[in-house]
């Protein structure tokens, strides 16, 4: 049997008639740019996720770069941030000419750890972003507080976590923003890039809308440099549909997980800790284990899927060599980076399948 980590195909066959019409409108009205379905999508997600505002823009990674920009970072500034992350979040730090400020995690959430960012916080500290990895929320009122007495932003990296929810909060809806990836492998996925921002301030709404369109609101008129990062309308389009069965799929990869969490207790292995407080949406199901290139062969032997989320953390990358970091700094990401594994949790998971990838699982590492 052969099971994909991901398998866009079986998505797209579920609602291939509600996503061909509304293709097909874009299309015939050929608004392609900003078009009526942006605007629209846009007041959809400011809903759904309980804030004022929401903006669309071309990726998730320019959601985080424009959130930067306008929270008035600057070059010389620092950001803390999560060392156990897709690059993007560091990535855009970087790309501001500021510095990143490397966190550990915690072992069992895989997310920042908040009793550690108080002590990096110094002069230049301009912002924190927390991730949300894999689903689940960080521990958002620790880092609250702590932005709130040293008058510091805070910008949400949700990229995974869309209808992820902290104390019953909207992942995204917390921080001065929160940013969103679409691209194609997330829970609301687009056929390409695409991203949004959103927040509760006006006024970090209106300029990510003019950054977003080199800094203009009036055609040739610019009051600001800013990029081009619009959402198609096309993507808009597309995620419209997508984002009626958003809660829908969650509740199936959760089943999928609550599935995983049954058949692998008392292996000697260990699956996702879902804080109390959380109501985790599971973009990954990950697993940690000690002879992980032991199980990826095994798995790989048995045409079954999965990735490695993440094998280095990015206090070690190459690229950021002149932080100063090294081996032993960051030592819960260093040793989870060696363990981690992300297994098929998509909604169209066959049960078959599930029971599939857990037999081979469990003869891995019972031999």
């Amino acid at each position: 049997m052969k099971v994909p980590f991901l398998d866009l195909k079986r998505e797209y066959a579920s609602i291939r008639k509600e996503i061909d019409q509304a293709v097909s409108e874009v299309l015939n009205h050929t608004q392609f740019i900003l078009g009526p379905e942006v605007k629209a999508l846009e007041e959809e997600i400011s809903r759904y996720c309980e804030t004022k505002y929401a903006i669309g823009v071309a990726s998730g990674t320019d959601a985080l770069l424009l959130s930067l920009r306008a929270c008035g970072v600057e070059p010389g500034d620092e950001i803390i941030t999560s060392t156990f992350s897709f690059f993007a979040s560091a990535g855009v730090i970087a790309n501001q000419k500021a510095k990143p400020v490397f966190i550990d995690i915690d072992p069992f959430t895989y997310n920042i750890d908040p009793n550690q960012i108080e002590k990096r916080i110094t002069k230049k500290t301009k912002a924190i972003m927390p991730v949300h990895l894999f689903g689940q929320s960080a521990d958002m009122d620790p880092i609250l507080n702590v932005a709130k007495k040293y008058k510091i932003k805070v910008v949400e990296d949700a990229a995974q976590s869309i209808g992820a929810k902290y104390k019953g909060k909207k992942a995204g809806s917390m921080g001065d923003t929160g940013c969103f990836s679409f691209y194609p492998s997330k829970n609301l996925g687009a056929v390409g890039d695409g991203g949004m921002v959103v927040t509760n301030d006006p006024e970090l709404a209106e300029k990510i809308r003019l950054l977003r369109v080199h800094g203009s609101k009036t055609k040739y008129f610019h009051s600001l440099v800013g990029y081009n990062s619009r959402l198609d309308t096309l993507q808009a389009a597309i995620l419209k549909v997508k984002l009626k069965y958003l809660d829908t799929w969650h509740e199936k990869r959760r089943e999928n997980a609550a599935y995983y969490d049954r058949a692998f207790k008392g292996m000697d292995l260990i699956t996702p800790r879902v804080e109390s407080f959380n109501y985790h949406i599971y973009n990954q199901y990950t697993i940690a284990v000690k002879d992980r290139e032991k199980l990826k062969e095994h798995l790989a032997q048995n045409q079954i899927g999965f990735d490695t989320y993440y094998p280095l953390p990015l206090h070690l990358q190459k690229c950021f060599e002149d932080l100063g970091y090294k081996k032993g700094d960051l030592t819960n990401a260093e040793k989870k980076a060696q363990e981690v594994l992300s297994l098929p949790i998509y909604p169209e998971l066959k049960r078959e399948e599930q029971d599939f990838v857990i037999e081979k699982i469990k003869k891995s590492i019972s031999a």
